[in-house]
């Protein structure tokens, strides 16, 4: 019995030592992320909640509008950057842009896709009605999948209501 309580007691001395000195993995020193500076996208404008002006990458041409909350018809102030726009337009003939509709994070992927498609066509009727050729101007829909404001407040709410428009 006592000889194989020592062949026991050996055995499992040496597991442990062939455990303990296993190679340790080598560690690599972390290295601090390199961050890139990015330039806002959105284009000159007012911020809708407070009016005051935001910074947009200058050589944007066109200006975004905002809408509220569920809905697609025209604000005044909408209207007023989509006059600036139109005038962009007819001053190039050879341009031709998408309307991006965008929404925010509320309400599910089809429906704010829906939404978005409605406010981009929205935007696309009352440039045509101004005198804009219906073929320049194409439309698409983001929905909610795109938005400029990540927070989960009004003020970013109001920010991702919006019909961008990109030079194609």
């Amino acid at each position: 019995m006592k000889s194989l309580l020592t062949l026991l007691a050996t055995a499992a001395l040496i597991a442990f030592m062939v455990v303990g000195c296993a190679k340790k993995p080598k560690v690599e020193p972390m290295t601090q992320p390199t961050t890139t500076e990015t330039k806002p996208t959105e284009q000159p404008t007012e911020n809708p909640t407070t009016g005051t002006p935001v910074e947009s990458e200058p050589s944007s041409k066109f200006m975004t509008i905002y809408f509220d909350f569920d809905k697609y018809n025209l604000r005044d102030d909408a209207r007023a950057d989509l006059k600036k726009n139109i005038d962009v337009m007819k001053q190039d003939q050879s341009l031709k842009i998408t309307v991006e509709g965008h929404c925010d994070e509320r309400g599910t992927v089809e429906y704010n896709l829906a939404l978005g498609e409605r406010r981009a066509k929205s935007a696309r009727d009352y440039m045509v009605s101004m005198g804009v050729k219906a073929d320049r101007i194409s439309t698409i829909s983001y929905g909610k999948e795109r938005p400029v404001a990540f927070g989960h407040d009004e003020a970013s709410w109001a920010k991702n209501r919006r019909d961008e428009f990109v030079e194609k």
